[in-house]
């Protein structure tokens, strides 16, 4: 069952009575609890509207006690539950209506599930899988995985296994196999995101060699934003280009 510590939703989050906090503040709350947390991080998930701040006649976010907890349940829910934000957004519908939804078990002893997640995609529970799970979650024959892998678009470790995200990028190029598109339609998909990887690891890497480790844990959760906001850009920049309007 979902639940909220009573009094706030941990270690992070704001006492009742307290006074609209700026996002500086709420960052200062919420660290304690959850360390990885950016501003950055912050204005994501008020772009994605799982958190609504008013603001103040100059425009600045005004955070209530009750805004931070929802922050504060919404990363706990990332963190330990491995809900994509999609899901996560469902949850808070169904609070708001009264209900007491069921959440999936937590993360493993000192396994992470923000480690695991990856914005605008379904986000797999585990790190690896092997060949026979790549085919029978994609529904793809072996000839068909060979002239992938030739391409690129999916590429087995030393040890034969894949990435989790193989199987998300094996689905999408079934399902663009479908309209005729086939695999050397999609090498310049490829190099497109392998620019994109590029450009986020020039803003990262500083950080991952940083000596402060929690230096080096905001690098990833940087990189996880970037990642997210290519991913929205591309697509924005897709629909623009055919004339599409966003729904």
């Amino acid at each position: 069952m979902l639940r909220t510590p009573p009094g706030g939703a941990g270690h992070g989050t704001a006492a009742p009575g307290d006074r609209p906090m700026s996002i500086g503040a709420v960052l200062t709350r919420l660290r304690d609890e959850f360390p990885e947390v950016t501003i950055s991080k912050i204005r994501f998930l008020e772009a994605e509207g799982l958190v609504e701040p008013s603001r103040s006649p100059s425009g600045y976010r005004k955070f209530s006690p009750q805004d931070v907890e929802r922050l504060a349940l919404v990363l706990r829910m990332q963190r330990d539950h491995y809900l994509p934000l999609r899901v996560i957004r469902e949850q808070l519908d169904a609070l708001e209506r009264g209900e007491q939804p069921q959440l999936p078990p937590g993360a493993a002893p000192g396994e992470s599930a923000e480690e695991l997640w990856e914005p605008g995609a379904e986000e797999p529970t585990v790190r690896r899988v092997g060949r026979a799970e790549l085919l029978a979650a994609s529904g793809a024959g072996e000839e068909e995985l060979a002239e992938w892998e030739s391409y690129g678009l999916v590429a087995p470790d030393g040890d034969g296994g894949y990435p989790a995200e193989a199987v998300t990028v094996a689905r999408l190029v079934a399902d663009l196999g479908r309209f005729g598109l086939e695999p050397r339609h999609l090498r310049a998909m490829r190099a497109s995101a392998e620019r994109d990887a590029g450009l986020v690891e020039q803003v990262v890497a500083p950080l991952r060699r940083h000596r402060n480790p929690q230096t080096r844990a905001h690098a990833e959760a940087t990189t996880r934003e970037l990642a997210a906001l290519s991913v929205r850009l591309h697509a924005a920049l897709v629909r623009s280009a055919l004339g599409i309007r966003s729904t």
